[in-house]
Order: structure tokens, then sequence, then C-alpha cells
């Protein structure tokens, strides 16, 4: 049981500072740019195309890349252009490119970031070719503008609002990724280099698809399995289906897209990692060169972050367990008939919900709020107007109906 949680704590400082910086760029996007900037860049037909000349630079791991995709998708993205971020963006990065380029050669590194790209574009517009191109979900609002002086508070609460909403998701992979990482030996990794071909690759996609791995902590994993004799479009498989899928990016996309769009998200990476590993090999003739490199996520900042998400984890746990206890409002509403009652869209999580409850019980009028993520509705007991709770909802970022 030690050694799990050895494990789990590992995972934990790599995926810390990427996840916390994922948020950090969910709220930056939130408060800096215009109202319709990412309806206007992010849908029609070259939103695919943006999503992913934006995803692919950008130094973000497969959990870090998260809040940032949803944040694309909650600011008028097409489902389209999110999937064709979260696909195209943990597969490869700035910092990634450099170190696989150190490690595996730059004829690696340029077709892993070629694949990168692809992958996004194949799997957002298959995405989009289901529905009106650019089309939005709605029960996600458009981005409101934040005035200057109240960026800070809102660049914080959407920060947390994102974590919030996949923080049991990342729990969940981290505890699958520390229990793959205990139970099954090592030598399953080694052992692959008695594969050929087609073969390598397919079981290397099996081991690498639950794994939270990071693209540039998983390149020096790859570099040693080609040096041990791994076919190298097998260790291709495994930077992009490694970084691009885990049950925390998956859990995400089905949360935040539903079905149809998780299908063909999980089926392009698998497919188009097997595609691109075999075009790999036979495209590509080089020596790669494999040498040492230590991922050293014992930094004091790893520390840190990993201190600070889990102080956020214990937070939203908190929030949850509290927004499922009966209050005396609840028990109220009971026996009486709400004054008013609303349809809300755009809540996603219990901190939406603790949210827009603090936001309604601000006004003196009103006696008290219960908000419901369920059903999504609200209702509301005191002397106040419909059009007053309805400018409410409105100024806690919500849509009311």
């Amino acid at each position: 049981m030690f050694d799990f949680f050895e494990a789990a704590w590992k995972v934990l400082l790599d995926l810390a500072p990427w996840l916390l910086l994922g948020a950090a760029v969910a709220g930056g996007l939130h408060v800096l740019l215009p109202k319709d900037f990412l309806e206007r860049q992010f849908s029609g037909r070259w939103g695919v195309l943006k999503a992913v000349a934006l995803g692919v630079p950008l130094p973000l791991c497969s959990c870090g890349v998260i809040p940032v995709g949803l944040s694309l998708k909650k600011g008028g993205g097409s489902d389209g252009a999110t999937v064709a971020f979260l696909i195209s963006t943990p597969q490869t990065g700035i910092d990634s490119i450099f170190v696989s380029a150190s490690l595996l050669g730059w004829p690696f590194a340029l077709f892993k970031v070629f694949s990168a790209a692809a992958t996004g574009v194949i799997g957002g517009l298959l995405v989009d070719a289901g529905g009106p191109a650019g089309a939005a979900n709605e029960t996600l609002h458009v981005q409101q503008p934040v005035p200057k002086q109240n960026r800070l508070r809102a660049f914080a609460d959407h920060s947390l609002e994102m974590l919030q909403s996949i923080w049991r998701w990342l729990v969940v992979g981290i505890a699958i990724s520390a229990a793959i990482e205990v139970f099954v030996p090592a030598s399953a990794f080694t052992a692959l280099q008695g594969y050929g071909g087609l073969a390598a690759m397919l079981v290397t996609l099996v081991i690498s698809l639950p794994l939270y791995v990071c693209a540039t902590a998983s390149v020096p994993i790859a570099a040693a399995l080609v040096a041990s004799g791994l076919p190298t479009g097998a260790a291709l498989v495994f930077l992009m289906a490694g970084p691009a899928t885990n049950v925390a990016t998956l859990g995400a996309v089905y949360r935040t897209l539903g079905k149809r769009p998780l299908a063909i998200y999980l089926a392009t990476v698998v497919f188009g990692s097997i595609a691109c590993g075999w075009a790999f090999e036979a495209v590509i003739d080089t020596n790669l060169t494999t040498g040492s490199h230590v991922h050293d996520s014992t930094n004091w900042w790893s520390l840190a972050s990993a201190a600070v998400l889990l102080a956020l984890f214990g937070k939203f746990a908190w929030h949850d367990l509290a927004a499922r206890l009966p209050s005396k409002t609840s028990r109220r509403s009971k026996n009486q008939t709400a004054d008013i009652q609303l349809a809300v869209r755009g809540m996603t999580c219990a901190n939406c919900v603790a949210k827009l409850e603090s936001t309604l019980r601000s006004d003196t009028n009103i006696d008290s709020a219960i908000v419901s993520l369920d059903d999504e509705r609200l209702e509301v007991y005191g002397n106040v107007s419909e059009t007053r709770v309805r400018q409410l909802v409105e100024q806690a970022g919500f849509m009311p109906e």
C-alpha cells in the first residue's frame, strides 16, 4: 500500500504544476480576451485549424490542457475546435520538441509535431462534421466582459471553476496511473522489444492509453525503450497516445462534450497513433540517438504545486459534500412555494452553485436562494422582482431562461 501512495504522490508531483498552469491560462483567457474572441476564432470553417495552431506549441501536459480546453468551449468555441485542441496540445509543446530532438533526433521530433497537428485536425473536423460548424453547446454560456476592477477576482474564480469541474476525474486518473505503475511489472514495458512492427504498436497502445504521462516526461521512457530495441514506430505511438489520453482527459471530454465527441476523440488518437507510427517507420530512415535524461519532479515548485492541488481537492470535496447535505432552506422549500423559479444554463460544478447562491443572497431583498445543479434551476424566496433575479444570474456569469 505504501508503494501505491508513493506512486500516486509521484504522479501528483508530475501533473500539479502543469495543471495549475493550465487553470491559470484558462483564467487569463477568461478575463483578458474580448467578449466574443473565442466564439469568433474557434468556431466556423477555420476554427479547428486555429485551435491546432494554438495548441501545438503550448507547453501543456494532458491534465494541464483540460482546463484550457474547457475554457475554449465555454467561451463559445465549437466542439470540433475543442476536440482538436485537446488532441493536439498534450502530444507536444516547445519543451517536448527540444527534449525529443535531443534524445530521439530531429526527424523524430518534427514528425511527432506533424502527427499531433494531423490527428488534431482530423479529430476536430470529424466532430464538426456531425453538426453545424461552430455550434456551441447550448448549456454553456458565451464569455461576458469582465470589468477591469474585478479581473483578479474573476481570474481566480474562473480558474477554480475549471479545476472543480474535473477534480474527481483527476483523482481517479492519478489512482489508476499509480496502480498500473505498482502492479504492472517493469518487464512488461521492456518486453515490448520482442514484438515487431504493428504488434509492438498495438501492445504499446494498450499500455499507454490509460496512463497519465507528460509529453516531456514520457520522452526519456520512449528513448530508453528504443535503445533497448523497441521499434521507433511503437515509441511514437507511446508518445502520442500516452499524453493525449488518460482517465482524467476522457472523463472531462465526456462530461463537457458528450458521447459522440468522446468516441471520435478516442478513435482519432487510437487509429491516428497507429497510422503515424507505421508511416514513420515506412517513410523516415534515420539513425536515432538516445541518451539519458531525468525528469526531476521533486523541485520546490512541484512540491508547492502538489500541496496546493491537494488543498484544493479537499476544498472541492467539502463543497460537493455540503451541496448534497439537506439545508434549512431546502427543508423550507418543501412546505413553501418559491417566489421566483428560473432555469439557469452554464453551471458545471458545485462551485458554480455556490457562486450563484452567494451572488443571489448578496441582495438584501432575497431571504434565501436554492440552486440545483442536476435540474439546472433556482428557487428564490423574498420580495424581489424576476428582472432583478435575472440581472444577478447574469452578474454571476450564467444564463437565465
